[in-house]
């Protein structure tokens, strides 16, 4: 497991809110030379600690004016077919197994209230493993980056 320092967390912040920042900028803010912030990079993604890097959207902006979270209460041994169908589904953008009162919890973007309920009624409840859901509307969305 690799040890993480202050300026490792440093530039892992500074790559959350800037995934584009440049290796100057990265080595100016963390107070390392240019080559210390690249071989720090190369070991934090070597790691496996930096998966990849993104592009944040806004999604009205990109037409999806319905968006809500949906759990589903599956049956257990059923998960992998059940994960591999939901992520046939485009519009689910975000998938997690947890535990508690639900198994399943989805972040689905739509284009409309009518998009939205096609998908929850149609293309989730159809799978056959899932013995319920339950939607709750977003009405603003908030990003920590």
């Amino acid at each position: 497991m690799t040890e993480l320092d202050d300026t490792d967390h440093s530039i892992l912040r500074m790559l959350q809110r800037d995934a584009r920042a440049s290796m100057t900028a990265i080595a100016d803010a963390v107070h390392v030379s240019r080559a210390g912030a690249h071989a720090r990079i190369k070991r934090l993604t070597d790691a496996g600690i930096i998966t990849g890097y993104t592009v944040r959207t806004d999604p009205v902006l990109l037409g999806h004016h319905a968006s809500a979270y949906v759990t589903l209460a599956i049956e257990q041994a059923t998960w992998q077919d059940v994960r591999d169908r939901l992520q046939a589904i485009p519009e689910v953008e975000h998938m997690a197994l947890v535990g508690g009162d639900f198994d399943v919890i989805l972040l689905v973007r739509a284009r409309d209230a009518r998009d939205l309920r096609r998908i929850v009624l149609e293309d989730i409840q159809a799978i056959p493993s899932i013995r319920s859901t339950r939607t709750t509307l977003i009405f603003e969305d908030f990003s920590r980056n």
